[in-house]
């Protein structure tokens, strides 16, 4: 799981590159759910939220850019 200040200290780039795996695995974390082969259904609730952090904290960082 990410926490958010372990979030923050990483560029944009990281972000986002990090944003694309956790968006894969999401993929195959639905894909083993269909096809019932999913060992932990609680991973889908982390990747979900996870993604949603840093999602949250580009949104934050481009509003803050926006208005320097």
């Amino acid at each position: 799981m990410a926490k958010k200040d372990d979030l923050k200290v990483k560029t944009d780039d990281q972000l986002q590159e990090q944003l694309g795996e956790l968006k894969r695995e999401q993929f195959n974390l639905r894909f083993q759910a269909a096809t019932n082969q999913l060992e932990k259904p609680s991973r889908t609730r982390e990747v979900r939220r996870d993604i949603a952090r840093i999602k949250t904290l580009q949104n934050e960082r481009n509003r803050a850019a926006q208005k320097a």
